[in-house]
This record gives C-alpha cells, sequence and structure tokens, in this order.
C-alpha cells in the first residue's frame, strides 16, 4: 500500500513541481548509482535519522539547497531522489510532519512537501502558531516561530489526528483544517493571512 502510494505521489508531486519553484538548470550527467552512504555524505545527511534530514534540509538557506536532490516528505516516509537513486526513511509511527507556509498575496498548490524545491511567500518572517487537535481540544502547538527562508515553518504533531491550523502574523490571521491521517497534506499552502 505504501509503495503504491508513494508512487502516485511521486507522480502527483512531479505534476505540483511548478507550484514549489524548481530549478531545472542543471543538466545532469546519467552519472552512475553510488551506495546510499555515498549519497547521503553528497548531500551532508550521513548519519542523519529521518526527522534530523528533514529538520536539516527544510532549514537551510535558499541558495544552499542542492539542485540535484530531491526531498519529500509523505505522510509516513521522506524520499531522497537523486538522478539515478532514491533512498528511503521511514518517519516516526507517532508523529506527522507538516510543513506550513502562510501568505498574504501569493501562494501555490501544494500537497506533499519538497524540502528542496517549494518556496512559500513569508520567508524569515515571525509567526504565531496555533495547532489543535479537535477531537480532544487539546492545544498541540501555540508558539511564536520563525519561518525558514524557504517561506515555510515545519512542526512535528501527533499522526492521525483532524485538527486546525491558526496563523497569525502582523495584526492577521487565518486558518485551515489539518488532517494527519495516511492520506492528509504534509505541506499546507492556503493558510491566508488578512
Amino acid at each position: 500500500m505504501a509503495n503504491l502510494r508513494r508512487v502516485i505521489a511521486i507522480a502527483a508531486l512531479t505534476l505540483l513541481l511548478a507550484g514549489c519553484g524548481t530549478d531545472d538548470s542543471g543538466s545532469g550527467s546519467g552519472g552512475d548509482q553510488v551506495s546510499t552512504e555515498e549519497f547521503l555524505s553528497e548531500h551532508g545527511l550521513d548519519g542523519m535519522s529521518a526527522v534530523e534530514a528533514i529538520d536539516h534540509l527544510d532549514r537551510l538557506a535558499v541558495a544552499d539547497r542542492p539542485s540535484d536532490l530531491m526531498a519529500s516528505v509523505y505522510p509516513d516516509e521522506l524520499v531522497l531522489a537523486g538522478e539515478a537513486q532514491e533512498v528511503t526513511f521511514d518517519l516516526p509511527k507517532e508523529k506527522s510532519y507538516v510543513s506550513i507556509a502562510p501568505y498574504v498575496n501569493t501562494t501555490h498548490d501544494c500537497f506533499y512537501h519538497s524540502l528542496t524545491t517549494c518556496r512559500g511567500e513569508l520567508s524569515n518572517e515571525e509567526i504565531d502558531v496555533q495547532i489543535t487537535d479537535s477531537a480532544t481540544g487539546e492545544l498541540l502547538v501555540d508558539e511564536q516561530a520563525m519561518t525558514f527562508d524557504n517561506g515555510f515553518a515545519g512542526f512535528w504533531v501527533p499522526s492521525d489526528i483532524a485538527g486546525t491550523i491558526d496563523i497569525t502574523h502582523e495584526g492577521k490571521s487565518g486558518s485551515v483544517e489539518l488532517s494527519t491521517a495516511d492520506d492528509g497534506a504534509t505541506c499546507i499552502t492556503d493558510i491566508r493571512l488578512s
């Protein structure tokens, strides 16, 4: 099931990449496949867990993001893909990663977050974030966060919940529903601040 979902998701991601600001400037060499360790080392990810790799890649300055690596976050796994290599890491079963890019004027469609190509409008901006579990009313996240250079802020929240994300920034606010079920989005780009 996870493999079928990943194939479908990769196809969908390919269609959505234009919205995530891909850079097609790399020419590629059709190079030989290298070992997993070499592949991870080439991208500065050797020895990292899935959680650490996600945190590292999402926090990279846009200018430092690798153009030869596609790193996609799905509800249950992180997929790292190069020209001739793919490495998959399972995510923690009890946690889901949600990357949020609130906006005022411009946004893009996105469902599965690309750590290396997705860009949001509000880069390096302070936002107030609340994420609430709809079933229990529990406030899962209540913090001031700084969006990363890519305009996103990432949060680890419990898996298999339905909830609400509320964002406030410079007197403007917005809200959207959230699901961390198996078919939930990891890329939230539809919170308009007004």
